[in-house]
């Protein structure tokens, strides 16, 4: 797939950015909706009797694999005929029915500002495997307080924008598996659709 952004000067992405994210059939405030409708969901939930946020306070990875779960099943649920949760590893996270360029990775992160991807995000794209070219809808959130408190976490920021493999920069050490973007890359490639 080529990149939207070829051919064009850096100082003119943010504008390339704007004008992909109005071209892409989810609106702002969909997204907006649906990702804090699904953060407050995960707060009247129960496991196994317990309520989340108050008998238990799951880790960061469990809080972004429940939203990992739900957003994409929220859309399914409200607009069956246009998006359906990835069936297989090939397909970004959020499927576009009609048109797989509209397909959307999901990524969440309780650090405050920043997303991570695995370093096979800034690595040459292969014939296999899902394209790590595209939409992305980046969602930041806080973590539990160690100490017990009243007061839940909350969304911090909610993005959305399109990447390419050659926005993430891989760990340098061979034991390395994170791989992350620069503050260009934020300024330049996302629009803040959400800040707390």
């Amino acid at each position: 797939m080529t990149s939207p952004y070829t051919g064009i000067p850096k100082r003119q992405w943010p504008a390339k950015t704007k004008s992909l994210v109005k071209e892409h059939p989810l609106n702002q405030q969909q997204i907006v909706k649906v990702v804090l409708g699904c953060w407050n969901s995960i707060f009247e939930s129960q496991i196994g009797g317990l309520r989340i946020g108050q008998d238990i306070s799951p880790t960061p990875q469990a809080m972004g694999l429940f939203l990992h779960e739900l957003i994409p099943h929220e859309l399914q649920t409200k607009y069956p005929k246009t998006w359906r949760k990835n069936q297989n590893k090939d397909e970004k996270d959020i499927v576009c029915i009609n048109r797989d360029r509209y397909s959307v990775e999901l990524k969440t992160s309780s650090h405050k500002d920043q997303i991570f991807g695995n370093r096979s995000y800034a690595q040459q794209p292969t014939n296999s495997g899902k394209s790590k070219a595209g939409y992305f809808i980046a969602v930041n959130f806080q973590k539990f307080s160690s100490a017990k408190s009243a007061r839940r976490p909350e969304i911090i920021r909610i993005r959305f924008g399109w990447l390419d493999h050659t926005d993430w920069i891989g760990q340098t050490a061979a034991s390395g598996q994170q791989a992350r973007l620069s503050t260009e890359t934020y300024k330049n490639k996302f629009v803040t659709l959400y800040e707390a």
